[in-house]
């Protein structure tokens, strides 16, 4: 029998009991394993996978009952490059015999993530005009109720561009979205392909709305993790990313040069997660632009959440009065800010409502927004400056470069001063390249 893994533990009331993620070392394949599994319940001769590895993934051990009740237990099977894995419900026995199975790698609780929390008030909307300008909008918080404003943008901002938003649906009957949002897929358990919260229409209209969207013209995808309580857990939400990943691939596929890339908004919280991470990586190698929200806790990001990786863009919040939310969270994990407070968009209920709210979620839209409309905005195939769709690293170096530097107060040591910007009021011939 191999050495039984360590299983990496977190501290954390959010642990969903009896709930595990199984990632497996190199080589392995998900589909292989969960077939394994369950033919070694009846007669392990049976699988069609070769002897080698039914004993490189066994180790030896025949206890038909358990591997039943291991097979049973899956509930994500996740095929993502060299990420494979599954997650399920084992119990302590079944548990056991996983852990000595040469095959895994690591294996870690499931836990429950969250929406990042929001604050709601009644205000008016403000973020689109800022970032399509350098200065300041001059407007107190106090006096953004009757103030008016206007936003520089270019109308084919987000065309051919896909955003897939992470969070709780989309509204998609909304008449703000003009048939451009679709349903992509649900995950989370018992959940309907329907918003019943609100929280992923509000981003989804702020990423590209009529009204209140930086990229009016994106396609937008809702990839459903979070249910109406506000909560999902770490497998369910990798499995929305695996999903997002294929769909990417689906559409360079049918749509060739037409295609002009794939964006992730993530504004949901959870607790540190290496297969988390590790999915997350996997989106960004498959050119998938990745935003994610710091968090409102006022805290140091790096300190407290995933995902966290290199190649996302981590985005904190900004004020109307061009200063860091107080609750912001900062410090050197965070790229960028973008307005989050007292931010109208979409909501839930009917196909006109609206709403206000604030927090990094609604940030994260933003930039999430502006990278689609960068996408957009690129020289097109047929020209001479043009090198290809940009993949995230280059765009997230363009996006920092064009920034406007140093106009936020509250920012804290260690921490970047940039806010993010579309550049409309600038000759986009050599802004965007």
């Amino acid at each position: 029998m191999a050495p039984v893994l360590p299983l990496l533990s977190v501290e954390s009331k959010a642990v969903v009991a009896d709930s595990y993620l199984v990632v497996f070392k190199d080589g392995i394949r998900a589909h292989d394993f969960t077939a394994l599994a369950s033919t070694q319940g009846f007669h392990a001769r049976e699988s069609s996978s070769s002897p080698s590895v039914s004993q490189f993934i066994f180790g030896g051990g025949r206890l038909s009952n358990v591997w039943n009740d291991i097979a049973s237990g899956i509930k994500h099977v996740y095929d993502i490059g060299s990420f494979q894995g599954v997650a399920g419900h084992f119990r302590p026995d079944a548990l056991h015999v996983i852990r000595a199975s040469p095959a895994v790698a690591y294996i870690e609780h499931d836990t429950v993530g969250r929406l990042v929390n929001i604050k709601t008030q009644h205000n008016t909307t403000w973020g689109p005009a800022r970032i399509s300008r350098r200065h300041s909008l001059n407007v107190r918080q106090k006096d953004a109720d009757a103030a008016v404003f206007d936003y520089m943008h270019d109308p084919r901002g987000g065309l051919n561009v896909t955003v897939f938003v992470i969070d709780t649906g989309i509204n998609l009957e909304h008449k703000e979205f003009e048939g451009r949002a679709e349903w992509g897929v649900t995950t989370v358990a018992g959940g309907n392909d329907y918003d019943d919260h609100g929280h992923g229409t509000h981003c989804a209209g702020t990423v590209g709305s009529r009204s209140f969207g930086v990229s009016k013209s994106a396609h937008l995808v809702a990839v459903k993790v979070i249910g109406e309580d506000g909560h999902g857990t770490v497998s369910e939400f990798i499995a929305g990313v695996d999903f997002v990943i294929r769909r990417h691939l689906e559409l360079k596929r049918l749509q060739g040069t037409n295609h002009r890339g794939s964006v992730a908004t993530i504004s949901l919280g959870y607790e540190r997660s290496r297969a988390m991470d590790t999915v997350v990586r996997a989106a960004i190698e498959a050119g998938i632009h990745v935003a994610v929200a710091a968090g409102n806790d006022g805290s140091d990001y790096c300190e407290i959440q995933s995902p966290r990786v290199e190649g996302t863009f981590t985005v904190g919040a900004s004020t109307i009065e061009d200063e860091r939310a107080t609750w912001s969270n900062y410090g050197p994990c965070v790229d960028i800010f973008a307005p989050g407070r007292t931010v109208l968009s979409t909501w839930i209920g009917n196909d006109t409502a609206i709403e206000i709210a604030s927090g990094t979620s609604m940030a994260t839209p933003h930039l999430a927004g502006l990278l689609a409309y960068y996408l957009a905005l690129q020289p097109l195939s047929a020209s001479g400056f043009n090198s290809g769709v940009l993949t995230p690293e280059e765009l997230k170096h363009l996006v920092l470069s064009k920034g406007t530097r140093g106009v936020l107060s509250n920012v804290p040591s260690g921490t970047v001063n940039l806010l993010i910007y579309n550049g409309a009021s600038e000759d986009s011939k050599y802004f965007y390249t």
